[in-house]
């Protein structure tokens, strides 16, 4: 049975890309951080990031950068967070989120679906488009 990210990729589930390319893609979260929170995910889906072919590892890490150098642009924030953690779903993925200091990295303290603005979510997904296209 495919992954909820591998629905995502297909075009099963709707998703908020901000990047997308044969091997490496990049959507908001539905749950997130902050808004601007973003997971950058490979298209194979392979289980855990230590499994991943290294050529995809480096693409996907290399993705994660230029997504991370958009967030913080693009978000006018000290740092890009980055969290590897894979629990919640079974397909690698990388969080990359706008971050002022630690406690943003606490994942349990995420937006619930029904808490964010679909509004703010997608002028969010735009914000990072436009970074990127300068990064």
């Amino acid at each position: 049975m495919s992954s909820v990210f591998t629905k995502i990729i297909n075009g099963e589930l709707p998703g908020r890309f901000v990047y997308r390319d044969e091997d490496v893609v990049a959507f908001l979260t539905v749950e997130p951080i902050r808004y601007g929170h973003t997971l950058v995910v490979p298209v194979a889906e392979v289980d855990k990031w230590t499994d991943l072919d290294p050529h995809v590892w480096a693409k996907v890490s290399a993705v994660a950068q230029r997504v991370g150098a958009a967030i913080t642009s693009a978000f006018d924030c000290e740092r890009a967070g980055v969290v590897i953690a894979g629990f919640e779903v079974p397909h690698t993925h990388i969080h990359v989120f706008p971050a002022n200091g630690m406690a943003g990295y606490d994942l349990s303290s995420v937006m619930a679906m029904d808490e964010t603005d679909a509004d703010e979510m997608d002028r969010a997904a735009e914000k990072i488009r436009t970074a990127l296209e300068r990064v």
